[in-house]
């Protein structure tokens, strides 16, 4: 039966990233508006999110990443630590973005606030994390929904139209694909 469910600050590392994540068996769509280096526990100690993003890499579990700007240096320097999400996570820049989800095998997913960081996933104590909110589904209407804006964006559907391109690194390549 298809549940949707309201869920605050902890609750989305606790059910999106820990829970949900690293049982992917086809795909993850992730979308942020920011990005930053996001650690979370596996097996009793923190690692890099970009670990367990790599680890379903090598289980053939195909990731796509939407994000609205660069992230910062310890961002890519664990993403150098990684060499498989070189070439087995596909990335678009997209400066527009601002929607925040998560769509795991077009079977779950998370729609809210929380950008892909610490302070917004809750993987930061009580004291440091923002105040987020959202909701996870197994609607699978909803999960179509929320897929399509996904989609709309990753296949360049906005991008002729759109007024921000000096400040995308990809959207000659959306317009022109080789």
């Amino acid at each position: 039966m298809a549940a949707t469910e309201f869920i605050t600050d902890r609750q989305i590392y606790e059910r999106v990233l820990q829970e949900r994540v690293p049982k992917a068996s086809d795909f993850i769509w992730i979308g942020t508006s920011d990005i930053k280096d996001l650690h979370v526990d596996s097996n009793r100690r923190m690692v890099p999110f970009l670990k367990v993003l790599s680890d379903l890499i090598k289980r053939q579990v195909s990731i796509r990443l939407i994000h609205a700007k660069e992230p910062g240096k310890r961002f890519r320097d664990d993403f150098d630590k990684c060499p498989n999400l070189i070439i087995g996570m596909e990335r678009l820049l997209c400066p527009r973005v601002h929607f925040k989800c998560v769509v795991i095998d077009g079977r779950f997913a998370y729609s809210g606030s929380a950008n892909l960081t610490g302070a917004g996933m809750g993987a930061k104590s009580s004291n440091r994390r923002n105040f987020e909110s959202g909701i996870i589904t197994t609607d699978l209407e909803m999960i179509e929904a929320i897929m399509n804006q996904f989609d709309a964006v990753w296949m360049g559907q906005f991008c002729p139209a759109c007024q921000r391109k000096q400040f995308c690194a990809d959207y000659k390549d959306i317009l022109n694909p080789s």
